[in-house]
């Protein structure tokens, strides 16, 4: 485009964290609209929320190694600072000097001699600490080392973290940037080396999983036609395990595609022909478990952004009849944008209110084959992608969610026919908004019994996934 102004990564980054309320706000939103101003996508995006992601970290460094309180340098100040530290800690290929020096010309865009002597001081300071920028986590000492995967750390002359032994959860916490209570309550349910796998799992950068739409064309032919536009792709397919404490019901993944590339995903070549829709593996789980049938007639309640939805009518064939709805209004634009895509014809999408008024999909007077759940929950299994979600969610948040995805369920069960099916499903790993959940709801309706559930750790493997639950609850015969 002529005339257009390219800025770089780290410009981009800069900009976006200053419009970000990490506490209302996600930074994806923002991305998508200040990305097409570089060439750069993949690196700002991964600067942006790699700095969400581990900021109560790197506040922690700026403050002990600056010996100066966060609350006191400018928030634009700050936010170059923190991206700069980010990559210092947590990208050690790229080299010391340039990340000082752009850190210092963008402070020079926004501040004074002064201040921008403070920021090159406070970055100056940091690197001098510096012991080893990636060091095997075998051979780094604990409480020096700020983990950047399973395997490697960024090591200091000086402790940061606090004694593991003292604390578990104060260590994990410090070191992963996770709210305390919240590791406790991995660490309670899951036990420690699980808990610390989760916590390696929610700060990962991860990977791209495409699923291939069924309805156009098949896993190795858009692997092909990939690989001949030079996409760096490889297809997947294995097993995600059931959980102690969860019913044993593990059932082999369909092939998906793992990808690498500089482009955005919306750029990539076939994804405008509807090819693929991007989704995460365990994000499969739930239609898998319920094997919707072509004859069905099925209602998505929180369709929004129609991922699943699609979902369903590729394995259906595009036979069964799907009423997609989302109490998201503007939300629900986005699932008639990806049926279009993907040239889907037996979907509908209603509009929330619409549900209840019209004759023809009312609760009073309709009755589903299955009914699809994929309620609103804390986010804890997908922290990952989802960085914000460590700075704002507390114990309250995931009571309130508990209460919504009760009410939810009810909605769900007065729909269902004698033998139909609810596919209730998280991208949650708190069995507050998973077992418990659906325990109470079994307890309140005899008439509904548990047919399968299976629940996903995040993994922080080579072939990395996120978390969540799936519970299918089958609606007894009618006497």
């Amino acid at each position: 485009m002529a005339g257009r102004t390219i800025k770089s990564a780290r410009t981009i980054a800069t900009d976006a964290l200053n419009q970000l309320d990490p506490k209302l706000g996600y930074a994806g939103v923002i991305l998508d609209k200040l990305l097409p101003q570089t060439d750069e996508k993949q690196r700002a995006t991964d600067l942006v929320l790699g700095s969400i992601r581990n900021r109560p970290a790197l506040d922690m460094v700026i403050t002990k190694l600056a010996d100066c309180p966060i609350k006191r340098i400018p928030a634009k100040l700050l936010n170059i600072i923190r991206i700069a530290a980010y990559e210092l800690i947590y990208s050690p290929q790229t080299p010391d000097y340039s990340i000082v020096n752009e850190a210092v010309e963008n402070a020079k865009a926004v501040a004074g001699k002064k201040q921008t002597a403070f920021v090159n001081a406070v970055l100056r300071q940091i690197t001098r600490h510096l012991r080893n920028r990636q060091i095997p986590l075998s051979q780094a000492d604990v409480q020096k080392t700020l983990p950047q995967s399973s395997s490697t750390g960024c090591e200091f002359d000086i402790d940061i973290l606090p004694n593991p032994k003292d604390s578990p959860a104060n260590f994990l916490s410090a070191a992963f940037s996770l709210p305390k209570w919240l590791i406790k309550s991995w660490l309670d349910e899951y036990g420690s080396e699980p808990a610390r796998q989760i916590c390696y799992a929610g700060n990962r950068r991860p990977s791209i999983y495409i699923r291939p739409n069924t309805l156009k064309t098949t896993t190795q032919k858009l692997l092909e036609k990939l690989r001949t536009a030079n996409i760096d792709a490889k297809e997947v397919s294995f097993v995600i395990p059931a959980k102690a404490g969860i019913q044993e019901d593990s059932v082999t993944d369909n092939s998906m595609i793992k990808i690498k590339s500089p482009k955005a995903v919306t750029e990539l070549p076939y994804f405008d022909k509807g090819e693929f829709s991007v989704q995460d593996i365990t994000a499969t789980r739930p239609l898998q478990l319920l094997q919707p049938k072509p004859d069905w007639i099925i209602l998505d309640l929180c369709a929004a952004p129609g991922t699943k939805t699609t979902q369903l009518a590729e394995l259906t064939g595009d036979k069964a009849k799907i009423i997609a709805t989302d109490i998201d209004g503007k939300r629900l634009k986005k699932v008639k944008e990806n049926i279009a895509r993907l040239g889907i014809n037996n979907v509908t999408v209603v509009e929330y209110e619409n549900l209840f008024k019209n004759s023809k999909f009312s609760i009073l007077n309709s009755k589903f084959d299955a009914v699809l759940l994929d309620v609103p929950c804390s986010n804890t299994g997908v922290l990952a992608k989802r960085p914000e979600v460590r700075l704002r969610i507390t114990p309250k948040t995931i009571a309130k969610l508990t209460k919504t995805q009760g009410e939810l369920l009810e909605y769900a069960a007065s729909m269902i026919k004698p033998n139909g099916k609810i596919c209730y499903s998280t991208c949650s790993i708190q069995r507050a908004e998973n077992g418990d959940v659906i325990n109470a709801f079994i307890k309140q309706h005899p008439e509904f019994s548990l047919e399968k559930e299976n629940l996903s750790l995040p993994c922080a493997e080579a072939c990395d996934f996120d978390g969540g639950y799936v519970a299918i609850i089958l609606r007894k015969s009618a006497r």
